[in-house]
């Protein structure tokens, strides 16, 4: 009998990629391939890359030479691009970079298990040419799920596949298969981006936003969970905006409670909500559902009414305040984080003071800031009065200064404050780590549980908060509640 093909897996970027991934993994394990989880050990290292900003492209590149190293020198014969930076560069990507063997975009994603034996035979399949996707679908977004069946949306496959086709997953399950044994997973609720931010170039290699039937997620849910997962992370590039293509703008709303039902779900996560498109009844569900975490994903990126304008984008200090009024007035506990970019073109020192003067006044959980850069294709790029990168440089260290400060503060503010905290690791040397419902992963910190007597990997825990570290809360399991969470593991 042959030796089955190998395949490895290298995702960079953000959770949309890594439902990418275990897309592209479903396929290839349903044509027979084998995976496994190193580069060394496979026949075919695939670089899922991302393309946003120029130190995810640098360190995608890195990942691809990283890999290239692995021939010669073990099982690996091939290095494959795919992801966010093979499909906004393909060809030039690829003649830049010799030492990927190939360089695939969404549209070969369908055909991953051809691609990929075609180049591990030697052949050469064509890199593509990069195009603006967001020409493949209709500008109403009323007409685009009719067309969604012609053009390829990573992260969208089917949930009705026939018995087989996904091994051991059953006839429910989607086409995807899980790439770690992680508690919490992600769930793309839709792709693309309608907005025009100047800055981003997202929408022009993602495409127009399209909603993924709400069918489909409440399987792929069901799914996960049978596989033990307990949370779900609800991703895509604009989650207020779910549903606008299928005739109702507030189906996220109606969907939220159905998710929150689905057997074996502990915690539903929703993540990168637009202030501008925030509803109250959306801002309803997410603070008094139950199972629903009271969590603001909130994409300001500044506060400034001159920048934001400038960014193409909507608000000021005083109307973000205030939606995180109401949004702390119906849920006190709420965790709230998001991103800003600082020296943007034109950006003066009172700018800057207006954007301290939020950061001041929000409370943040979590703050993420980044200097401006250009970006090609973007509008930004064009402005005049860019700053000079001394300025810009001074400008991040001097919030990231703050924001550090900042988020540490509130960190002390949630000190007697009742957790649920969902253990991800146990380990006998460094303790019991795990997330509260204001903490996304990898990005707003983490829970340390002063006690972890029975507590395994997955399992809900109500904690109150002790101590603080930086942004990390310490905290301490309530009476009853490591015996709680161990019957309901069984």
């Amino acid at each position: 009998m042959p030796e089955r093909r190998t395949v490895a897996l290298v995702t960079l970027g953000c959770a949309r990629n890594e439902v990418d991934s275990e897309e592209l993994a479903g396929r290839l394990e349903a044509d027979g391939w084998q995976l496994v989880e190193d580069a060394e050990d496979a026949d075919v290292a695939v670089v899922n890359t991302c393309g946003f900003v120029e130190a995810a492209k640098k360190d995608s590149v890195d990942a691809l030479l990283e890999a290239n190293d692995l021939k010669g020198h073990g099982r690996t014969q091939a290095v494959v691009a795919v992801g966010c930076m093979a499909e906004r560069y393909g060809k030039e990507l690829a003649e830049a970079l010799p030492e990927a063997d190939g360089v695939l975009g969404f549209d070969d994603y369908s055909d991953i298990s051809d691609r990929l034996q075609t180049i591990l035979n030697g052949g050469i399949h064509a890199s593509h040419t990069p195009r603006d996707r967001r020409k493949l679908l209709p500008i109403s977004p009323a007409e685009r799920q009719e067309s969604a069946a012609e053009v390829a949306l990573p992260g969208h496959g089917p949930t009705d596949l026939p018995d087989g086709l996904a091994p051991a997953s059953g006839p429910r399950a989607p086409l995807r298969r899980r790439l770690d044994g992680a508690p919490v997973a992600s769930v793309k609720l839709a792709s693309g981006c309608d907005r025009r931010c100047s800055f981003c170039a997202i929408p022009s290699f993602r495409g127009s936003f399209i909603s993924r039937r709400p069918s489909d997620v409440l399987n792929e849910t069901r799914w996960l969970a049978e596989q033990g997962v307990k949370e779900i992370m609800l991703v895509s590039e604009n989650n207020t905006s779910y549903g606008k293509d299928l005739g109702d703008i507030r189906l996220l709303e109606s969907l939220l409670p159905e998710l929150a039902e689905v057997d074996g779900v502990e915690r539903v996560r929703v993540s990168y909500l637009q202030p501008a498109e925030m509803r109250p009844g959306l801002i309803d569900v997410l603070t008094s559902t139950p199972k629903i975490a009271p969590y603001f994903d909130l994409s300001f990126q500044h506060s400034a009414p001159g920048v934001l304008r400038a960014m193409r984008r909507f608000g000021d200090t005083d109307r973000f305040l205030e939606l995180l009024d109401a949004i702390r007035s119906k849920a006190p506990q709420a965790g709230v984080r998001s991103n800003f970019i600082v020296g943007f073109p034109g950006e003066t020192a009172a700018d800057l003071a207006e954007l301290e003067r939020f950061l001041n006044g929000a409370r943040l959980d979590a703050i993420g800031v980044f200097g401006y850069s250009d970006e090609e294709g973007t509008e930004a790029a064009t402005y005049e009065n860019k700053l000079d990168q001394d300025v810009v440089a001074e400008r991040l260290a001097r919030v990231s200064r703050l924001a550090e400060e900042l988020v540490s503060q509130r960190a002390e503010e949630r000190l007697g404050e009742t957790v649920q905290v969902l253990v991800e690791s146990v380990d006998s040397e460094e303790g019991v780590y795990g997330r509260g419902a204001h903490q996304a992963p990898e990005t707003d910190g983490q829970v340390l549980l002063t006690s972890g007597e029975g507590l395994s990997v997955g399992r809900m825990v109500e904690a109150k908060v002790v101590g603080t570290e930086g942004v990390d809360l310490v905290a301490e399991p309530l009476q009853g509640s490591l015996a709680g969470s161990e019957e309901a593991g069984r």
